[in-house]
Order: structure tokens, then sequence, then C-alpha cells
């Protein structure tokens, strides 16, 4: 695998440097303990369905409380995941129209985007926190679990996005590029 770093250089365009700030480093070890959350998750995801469906089609009885469990962490694995994909540039983004601008122009745009993303994760972790003071005292079905946990991804994602944008931002601003916390 090319480093983009090199493979932008031999293009001729300059080198960005890695942005190195106490926000960059805190921000790569979260988004790494969040990757490995979500992985983790999945992995259980995987086991609860497993022991699902053998438990109704081997032991002919099927746990009732492996599909709400299933669903919950659902929860965790894609919010906590989609978190860290904005601050690795790991979403989906309009990067082949960006790159036929001007330096100025792609800089200025990039600038809003993180700024709209950052908005979108204060909303999300704003009303994730208002659904989930709302059914604070209902009980999950089948896990005896209180309601309010299906919120707790909502709103810890929606705090990730904005400091993983706030340090997009920051980087920008600076002159410098976010790394992925997988270099």
């Amino acid at each position: 695998m090319t480093d983009p770093h090199v493979a932008d250089h031999e293009q001729g365009a300059v080198a960005v440097r890695p942005a190195t700030g106490l926000l960059s480093r805190v921000n790569a070890v979260v988004a790494r303990a969040g990757m490995y959350l979500s992985v983790s998750g999945l992995l259980l995801i995987v086991t609860v369905v497993f022991y699902q469906v053998f438990g109704r089609y081997v032991l002919n009885s099927s746990p009732t409380w492996t599909e709400n469990l299933a669903l919950v962490l659902i929860l965790y694995v894609t919010l906590i995941g989609a978190a860290v994909g904005v601050r690795d540039a790991g979403h989906i983004g309009m990067d082949s129209l960006l790159v036929m601008l001007p330096d100025h122009a792609r800089e200025k745009i990039e600038l809003v985007i993180h700024v709209l993303v950052a908005a979108f994760g204060v909303a999300m972790a704003y009303n994730g926190w208002i659904l989930g003071a709302s059914v604070g005292t209902v009980k999950i079905p089948n896990l005896g679990l209180p309601e309010v946990i299906r919120y707790v991804p909502l709103i810890a994602s929606g705090v990730l996005i904005v400091s993983f944008s706030i340090e997009h931002i920051i980087a920008l601003l600076r002159g410098e590029e976010v790394v992925p916390s997988w270099n």
C-alpha cells in the first residue's frame, strides 16, 4: 500500500504535514478504541445470532432475549463505527469533485463540510439525550435493561463526531492533515 503523502508529493502536490496536537493524539486513541469496540460488538452480534439460530433449529427452543440484544448491539456498532469513519475520512464524500477545485476553494468547502458535520453531531447528541430521557424508566422486553441504553450510542457518536470534526477544522486551519488512526 502506498503512502498518500508520498503519492501526492510524486504528483507535484505539496506534502501536508500530519496533525500532531493534543486533540489529534487523544482522538486517534479514542477512534482506535471505538473501532475495536465496534469490531468486538460485531463479533458479539454474530455470536448472539448464531445462538438464536442454534436454539431455534437445533434445540427447538429459541431464546427470547437474543433478538433484542442483537438490535441494541447493532446500534452501538454502527453509530460508534460511523463516528470513527468521520475521523478517518471513511465516510462517503464528494472528493472527486473537490479535487478538481483550486486549493483555496477546496479548503473553504472542506471547512464548511466539517462545520456542518459537527452541527449534525451536536443534533445527534442533543436529540439522543432528549429521547433517552423520555424513556428512562421503560425496560426493554426480554432483557430487563433500561430503554435508555438504546440512546447512549447516539449521544456518544454525536459527541465523537463533534470532537473529530473540530480536529479536522483545526488541522485545516493549520495546514495539517488528520492521519487515520489505523496508520
